[in-house]
């Protein structure tokens, strides 16, 4: 086998490597949203991320990301609210529907880091979206940082118009390790 024929080998090799694992700090991961409300913003959390990530910022095309919350864990800061959004049918329901989560079709370099292109599941409804982030850290640790917007009327949360907003910005901080 001449050189030649050995690099394109090793080439290919090379462009097949899936991207390593890494685990997440579910303890310390943020998941936060905002959505206009009555009177005024009303800010709120996710915990308990679970999520299986394989990422390698130099070769994102073989990147994964599937994620998942427990909408249960819902906390606004207050009680009867976060009560209403986890057990009445309009909003979360979650008795009925168990889990948020998204799992990546694709995910690419863009201008300002990276762009996961996934679909989103909430409450029944399977949605198509795209979320930009950041990667900074090195061999060992990191953390991904993103923010992304969707329609709750799209997953067929609250009533349509209202007093709330209809638009819920996500932010993601989630710290990971090897």
């Amino acid at each position: 086998m001449g050189p030649k024929k050995l690099f394109a080998i090793a080439g290919m090799v090379a462009a097949f490597t899936l991207a390593e694992e890494w685990k997440v700090d579910s303890e310390h991961a943020q998941i936060k949203f905002s959505i206009k409300g009555p009177f005024g913003t009303v800010h709120g959390s996710f915990g308990g991320l679970k999520a299986k990530i394989a990422f390698d910022e130099k070769n994102p095309s073989s990147a994964t990301i599937e994620a998942s919350v427990d909408p249960n864990t819902v906390a606004t800061g207050i009680g009867i609210r976060n009560h209403d959004l986890r057990t009445e049918e309009i909003w979360l329901d979650t008795k009925k529907f168990p889990e948020i989560s998204f799992h990546s079709t694709k995910i690419e370099k863009s201008d300002k880091g990276f762009k996961a292109v996934g679909n989103l599941n909430l409450k029944g409804v399977s949605k198509t979206i795209e979320i930009p982030f950041t990667f900074t850290g090195n061999e060992n640790s990191g953390t991904f940082k993103g923010e992304f917007t969707i329609n709750r009327e799209d997953f067929h949360i609250g009533k349509k118009g209202g007093s709330v907003g209809d638009n819920v910005t996500v932010t993601l901080e989630v710290p990971v390790k090897k």
